[in-house]
């Protein structure tokens, strides 16, 4: 069931590649020029020939059969593959008995074939021949009426019955008139078919639309088109027709410059009409995923399917490639110019992959130096892919600036490069230093900070090389030719490449800057609180040599509580919220108590529970909790909180705060 499954996928889009390349065969036919090489040509006398506008509506028609041919479900495509195939084994079945004829006029000979030697052989030839049509025309059409079939082996019949030869080449011309006569019956007998075909399909077009929408029609085409695959398809077959056509008309091998010429013009050549344009973008796309799927399975193994099946990558490449296409306008230029500009292009499609396999290596090779993986295996395949990733954009942009005369355009794609191994080598610098701190068995100290810094210097890098890029658009676009694309192009990455980075940096710096000044607020333990606390980190579960203080007396690495204040700025144990000391004057730091079920757990674990507090039957102390309302305990010299009636007069009445229970249960301890 899977091969019959596998081969109706191969069907489905084999059968379509003809459609796509007519639309491209007719998207190339200059209609106005071929009549111009008609009337200087002895065509010109021809009735078929001789009235432009009749071409020119075959010439759409030939567009309109073109797309139904595309969207033509597949039993029925395979079926109008079957009907042509019949009628090209009639045909060949009339070439064999009009050769046939011929060769027996040639020779004259008008007596028994099997005192000729040559014209017995030429019949039993010939007849082998029309028995092989007669019986693949009667497979073909699933019938086992053979003698609708067999009108062309008429001329062998009567030669077989001593006919003349002039009565024998009449008897052929009847055959072949009964043919066509059979063709035409049968295309008159389903003359409907079209209509009735179309009538049903902009039937269920039309429920469709109603019930789902366009949106979900043009899914649905695209799936059962297979679009990607279908245009990838095309592409390469012309592709490779492009190849060999030249290599069959050359006899000397080609040197390396003259094959890699090669493979920019035939490239050139096959995306100069809309269609292979689009071909050659999917294409892209899927050797882009390719590329990015080796590189993973190259990190992980299989494990690289298990936890991610579907790769939705590549797709970014493709809409790169097409993006820069059409804002070149690359399909008008000539085949030496659109070469040039297609290597420029391709260029910045690998600098996109290669952009993307570091996005693939950078939180694998991190992780696996983070962990206690011992594995010198996966190291190496780590290591040696970020040291690729290091070496390949450097090279790459080396090598653009062999070929081509540098100009700013070139310099950004080239900063781009450096940028991607400038980002690898800060890569493989945090891992060599999470490398010595597991060889250390110690954290580091400042180990975020040195990771916030070397990760920060590449961003202001990279958002110094966008601005730049927008700053030369912008002048392009003012001093320059103005265009609707460059236009929309600028504005797109403006707002995501500047506008959304900018913001994204500055909220970082910003989260990093409260977080040092929380910390800094904080007291510092000293070694007898430490000696007293015995205890670890609850963060890093280490030791404690030095801790600080929270408003709720819990001791926490300054490090790892700082980590923690850049996702909430809350205690990590207690949930209570942390805010500066200047943020209330006077007092201190601030101590909001969360709703959160830990609280009223660490009650329960000190035999304490807040006063006049009523349980619902059937629920227990962590439901019970979700009722009660803030409390703002503010932190005076003696550690005890109170809260405030002001804010809170329903919860505090006759009821205690949480935290002052377990403040006041410790200092009774």
């Amino acid at each position: 069931m899977a091969a019959k499954e596998k081969l109706e996928a191969v069907l489905n889009v084999a059968l379509r590649v003809p459609s796509i390349m007519l639309l491209d065969v007719l998207y190339r036919w200059d209609v106005s020029s071929f009549f111009q090489q008609i009337q200087r040509s002895s065509l010109s006398n021809n009735p078929l020939f001789q009235y432009k506008y009749l071409a020119l509506n075959m010439h759409y028609v030939g567009y309109i059969l073109s797309v139904v041919l595309l969207t033509l479900p597949r039993q029925h495509l395979v079926q109008l593959y079957l009907y042509f195939l019949t009628a090209l084994l009639l045909y060949a079945g009339h070439q064999i008995s009009r050769d046939y004829v011929r060769s027996e006029l040639e020779s004259a000979y008008e007596g028994p074939m099997y005192l000729e030697p040559l014209s017995m052989n030429r019949f039993t030839t010939a007849l082998i021949g029309q028995l092989v049509v007669c019986t693949l025309c009667s497979c073909v059409m699933k019938t086992k009426q053979i003698w609708l079939f067999s009108a062309h082996m008429l001329p062998l019949l009567a030669r077989l019955c001593l006919v003349p030869l002039e009565t024998i080449v009449i008897i052929n011309k009847f055959a072949m008139i009964f043919t066509g006569l059979e063709v035409l019956y049968f295309l008159g007998s389903n003359l409907l078919v079209p209509y009735n075909l179309a009538k049903s399909a902009y039937r269920e077009l039309v429920q469709v639309v109603e019930v789902y929408g366009l949106l979900a029609l043009g899914m649905s085409l695209w799936n059962q088109l297979v679009v990607p695959v279908l245009f990838m398809v095309f592409w390469l077959v012309l592709f490779a027709l492009q190849i060999y056509s030249y290599f069959s008309t050359r006899d000397q091998p080609a040197s390396r410059e003259r094959l890699l010429f090669l493979f920019l013009t035939s490239i050139a050549e096959c995306c100069s009409t809309p269609y292979s344009l689009l071909g050659l973008v999917f294409t892209v796309s899927f050797v882009a995923l390719g590329v990015l799927t080796l590189c993973k399975f190259y990190l992980q193994g299989y494990r690289a399917f298990m936890n991610d099946p579907a790769m939705n990558r590549g797709m970014t490449e493709g809409v790169t490639l097409l993006i820069l296409a059409v804002q070149t306008g690359l399909i008008e230029l000539q085949v030496v110019h659109r070469a040039f500009l297609l290597s420029i292009i391709l260029f910045i499609v690998v600098a996109s992959i290669l952009q993307s396999m570091l996005e693939i290596a950078d939180p694998i090779v991190l992780a696996l130096g983070a962990s206690r993986d011992k594995s010198l295996w996966k190291h190496f395949r780590a290591v040696s892919l970020c040291l690729f990733l290091l070496v390949f954009p450097a090279y790459m942009a080396y090598m653009i600036c062999q070929f081509f005369h540098m100009d700013f355009w070139l310099l950004i794609i080239i900063s781009s490069s450096i940028l991607t191994s400038l980002q690898v080598l800060g890569t493989l610098f945090i891992y060599v230093l999470f490398m010595v701190e597991e060889f250390r068995k110690e954290p580091v100290e400042n180990m975020d900070d040195v990771i916030y810094y070397v990760n920060g210097t590449y961003r202001l890098l990279e958002f110094l090389v966008a601005l730049c890029v927008v700053a030369y658009g912008v002048s392009e676009t003012i001093f320059g030719e103005w265009t609707v694309m460059g236009s929309m192009i600028i504005f797109i990455h403006s707002y995501y490449n500047v506008w959304l980075r900018a913001q994204l940096g500055w909220k970082s710096f910003l989260l990093r800057r409260d977080a040092v000044n929380k910390i800094k607020s904080l007291p510092i333990a000293t070694k007898e609180q430490l000696e007293k606390h015995n205890d670890i980190c609850a963060i890093c579960y280490q030791d404690m040599k030095s801790a600080v203080i929270t408003p709720c007396s819990h001791f926490f690495h300054a490090g790892c509580l700082k980590k923690w204040l850049y996702v909430q700025e809350t205690c990590p144990l207690c949930h209570c919220h942390l805010k500066n000391s200047s943020q209330l004057p006077g007092l201190g730091a601030e101590l909001v108590p969360q709703p959160h079920a830990g609280v009223e757990q660490n009650m329960l674990q000190e035999g304490t529970e807040p006063a006049n507090q009523e349980h619902p039957p059937g629920t227990g102390m962590q439901e019970g909790s979700r009722d009660n309302n803030e409390c703002i305990a503010t932190r005076s010299d003696s550690q005890e909180g109170t809260c405030d009636p002001k804010e809170y007069p329903s919860s505090v009445k006759d009821e205690a705060c949480p935290v002052e229970v377990s403040l006041e249960e410790k200092k009774q301890k």
